[in-house]
């Protein structure tokens, strides 16, 4: 099962991950699932006295794993397809249900990390970080989610 989810908005990219995490939660598929979150506006990280390494997609990535708090069954992927996501040459970054277990084993805070602006490093210290190099074709942001259908009771 495919489904698309469009989201609009303009800020920082925390809010697209917040709405697109309550989505997914809401409206699990029966069978498997794509939400293409791509579709978006420009959202600003702002910076500042925190401002990190990171972009907008791996910040929208960033509250998305933390809203979904290790979700069993949703995965995540947002990158830029020219393969920069904000001012470095990372393309964005994958999450799953064990991103933030993972996080905290490393003593790396998800919610210090989003407040700081650094997706780029959070992701980059789990070795989840999108690396693509320049592709010099920037079509758009690319986000989606993978909703597992998981097995029903008694079925394998």
């Amino acid at each position: 099962m495919h489904r698309l989810m469009a989201q609009h908005g303009v800020g920082d990219g925390r809010g697209p991950g917040e709405v697109a995490a309550a989505d997914a939660d809401r409206d699990q598929p029966d069978g498997d699932g794509v939400a293409d979150l791509s579709d978006q506006q420009a959202e600003q990280v702002r910076g500042g006295e925190s401002a990190g390494r990171g972009g907008r997609n791996v910040e929208c990535l960033l509250a998305l794993a933390i809203a979904i708090d290790g979700h069993p069954r949703i995965h995540a992927l947002a990158a830029d397809t020219d393969g920069v996501d904000g001012s470095e040459e990372i393309a964005g970054a994958v999450a799953g249900p064990d991103t933030l277990a993972r996080a905290w084993a490393l003593g790396l805070p998800p919610r210090e990390r989003l407040d700081a602006h650094d997706g780029h490093g959070f992701f980059g210290a789990l070795g989840d970080a999108v690396v693509t190099g320049p592709t010099r074709t920037n079509v758009n942001d690319f986000r989606a989610l993978l909703i597992d259908a998981g097995t029903a009771a008694g079925v394998d």
